[in-house]
């Protein structure tokens, strides 16, 4: 049993296998029952939590939630799954389950326990595919083209509690029994379950022990006996009465009509998420088409240089990274290419950062991994002078046609050749203004219109964005030895494609020319022939810059140079009603942006949030604003 851990990873569990039931040798017991796992699954928390005549009540673009102390297998999961998927719910609803797992199972552990259920084949196979590796914190798991959505917290259960933001209308309380696993069912994390439950929110455990009853009890639930499954006499129900005012808020009411501006990565996939759960969008941008500033370019790597200590920063530039990969995989199309990547300890100081980076943290491999010069130029198929991390799971995008591909959809409204310049608060509403054309006006407004954005928010302007010009290269193929796999370091070279291979960018501060430049396109070349001298063929200076095409475009950054997503508030936190910001992306918004877009879609629609409270501070509007307060400041609405 290994248990000098460090983080990110988690300890998996240990499973020894008796009579073909999976048992925990830590809690020395059974994941389910020895008759038959998926008919308890179905008599304790399905039947007594009424899941098939709740869910077939539900109507369309509404949410369920289901609670879960201990995933284990996944077996309730799945059982809830099917149950939802025959009881035909409104259209656009969605099933979200939200469970904890101290010692997560590993992929193959969970294949053979899962396999014992053949009728499960199709979610199981689903499972596997988005399972995430052993490390902690909250995984959002999208299953069933959106129609289920699995919030999978790898910790323990009061962290879990505190970080996430979920109002259940269902408990499943199934971490181990009490006398091998006190933890799950001690005093403080039964008393939080109020916290996350409304009025008429039901509860079912396998359990009976009477002081597992008077917690419940004490916490809120109308608790009764029933009977148990198999073995087991007796389990235990309950029920927040309707009368009851839970902890819980109802949160904001879902808005009618949404107005996205900007139609870049960040809007885009938005855009889509939204209209996916259901709702109408209007997307405006300048543009003719979506994806045409920064996020027109014709190649983009998925990146992220995590931190040497695992901070808060580092949790979500991984947490982005792991979802990224997944919601690509599943909806990036022909415009996602896994190539893998190195990220090259291109210097001394790099490679000094890399060596106390692997000392520090414990990845999985299949998230990264530490090679040697002789494997990284194995992988890139290349000869390269130093080696580095790799992330077999990465690789690059076309941003620019993925953008007008996720806006294919019959909810999103194009309005583009609109020149949004003003938003203004009337009668619940926000009108945003174009320059001669009528306003379009909508309940709520996200702002993502990368370097614009500063221009757009409706509050003095004291917020700390910059612009940051970037200028990338396209060198032909004929003139590189073409790497398999995507190269970072100071800069970025994509894998040819279609005769064309991008590099770059440049990171312009004092520069604001549109127009691009021979001294860029040299910089960049300068920059890869010191990163990686293999990819060229022949010397660098050979290569005429003047001939070289390109793109120039005007990234948005924070002071920090962490990502903004979430409602805007003015410097006391105060929030603007109906208005979100998702900018400061950067360079890495392939990263940042399917996260991002996944929780700003959680936050409007009212439903469980994929990120923790810890993540969601990092990206709020509030830290953003300068710290000097000018007398002509004032709140827009």
């Amino acid at each position: 049993m290994k248990t000098d851990i460090r983080p990110p990873s988690i300890e998996t569990a240990d499973i020894e296998w008796r009579d073909g039931v999976p048992c925990s040798t830590r809690f020395d017991d059974v994941y389910f029952s020895r008759d038959d796992g998926l008919k308890e699954a179905r008599h304790v928390f399905i039947r007594h939590n009424r899941l098939a005549e709740r869910f077939s009540g539900l109507p369309g673009r509404s949410s369920f939630v289901i609670a879960e102390t201990g995933f284990g297998t996944g077996l309730n999961f799945l059982a809830a799954w099917q149950i939802w998927e025959a009881s035909n719910p409104g259209a656009n609803a969605c099933l979200h389950f939200v469970s904890v797992e101290r010692y997560p199972l590993g992929r193959d552990d969970l294949r053979r326990a899962l396999s014992m259920w053949p009728e499960l084949g199709d979610y199981a196979d689903q499972l596997l595919e988005h399972y995430p590796p052993p490390v902690q914190g909250a995984h959002r798991l999208i299953l069933a083209d959106g129609r289920i959505r699995l919030t999978l917290f790898f910790g323990d259960v009061l962290e879990a509690w505190r970080e996430l933001d979920f109002q259940a209308d269902a408990w499943f309380l199934d971490g181990f029994a009490p006398a091998k696993n006190p933890d799950m069912w001690e005093e403080a994390a039964i008393n939080a379950l109020k916290g996350h439950s409304r009025p008429g929110t039901t509860l079912a455990t396998f359990t009976a022990v009477g002081d597992v009853r008077r917690l419940l009890s004490e916490a809120g639930f109308s608790m009764r006996k029933t009977p148990g499954f198999g073995r087991k006499l007796e389990m235990l129900t309950g029920e927040i009465p309707l009368s009851t005012e839970a902890d819980g808020n109802a949160g904001e009411p879902v808005p009618h009509s949404i107005a996205i501006i900007g139609a870049g990565v960040g809007g885009s996939l938005l855009a889509r998420n939204l209209a996916e759960r259901g709702l109408e969008v209007t997307l405006i941008d300048k543009a003719p088409e979506a994806g045409t500033a920064a996020s027109g370019n014709i190649q983009g790597a998925l990146y992220v240089k995590l931190g040497v200590e695992f901070n808060d920063q580092a949790r979500l530039g991984l947490s982005s990274l792991l979802f990224s990969q997944r919601y690509y995989a599943r909806s990036g199309g022909d415009h996602w290419h896994p190539t893998g990547l190195i990220q090259l300890a291109y210097s001394d100081v790099e490679a000094n950062r890399q060596a106390r980076f692997t000392v520090r943290n414990d990845y999985p491999s299949v998230v990264l991994r530490a090679v040697d010069a002789d494997e990284a130029s194995r992988l890139a198929g290349i000869p390269l002078k130093t080696g580095g991390l790799w992330f077999p799971h990465s690789g690059w995008l076309a941003p620019g046609m993925l953008c007008r591909s996720l806006i294919r959809h019959p909810r999103i409204h194009r309005c583009f050749g609109f020149d949004a310049h003003r938003l203004t608060p009337c009668n619940g509403k926000w009108h945003i203004a174009g320059n001669g054309e009528q306003d379009v006006i909508a309940d709520r407004v996200v702002i993502c219109a990368g370097h614009l954005t500063p221009g757009l928010i409706p509050l003095a302007n004291n917020f700390r964005l910059r612009t940051i010009r970037g200028q990338v290269s396209h060198l032909p193929e004929p003139s590189l030895n073409n790497p398999d796999v995507v190269l970072c370091g100071p800069g970025y070279i994509n894998p040819a494609h279609k005769g064309t291979a991008l590099t770059g960018a440049t990171f312009d501060l004092h520069n604001h020319s549109p127009g691009m430049s021979a001294e860029s396109h040299r910089e960049n070349l300068t920059m890869l022939a010191s990163m990686a001298p293999g990819v060229f063929r022949s010397p660098v200076e050979e290569i005429d810059p003047d001939l070289l095409e390109g793109k120039v475009a005007f990234r948005c950054t924070t002071h920090d140079y962490q990502p903004v997503a979430g409602p805007l508030t003015d410097r006391e936190g105060r929030k603007l009603e109906g208005i979100d910001l998702f900018t400061g992306l950067g360079s890495k918004g392939l990263t940042y942006a399917p996260l991002l877009a996944e929780y700003l879609a959680d936050r409007i629609t009212n439903q469980p949030q994929c990120l923790p409270a810890s993540l969601a501070r990092r990206v709020a509007t509030r830290r953003c604003h300068r710290q000097e307060t000018s007398p002509s400041e004032t709140i827009g609405a």
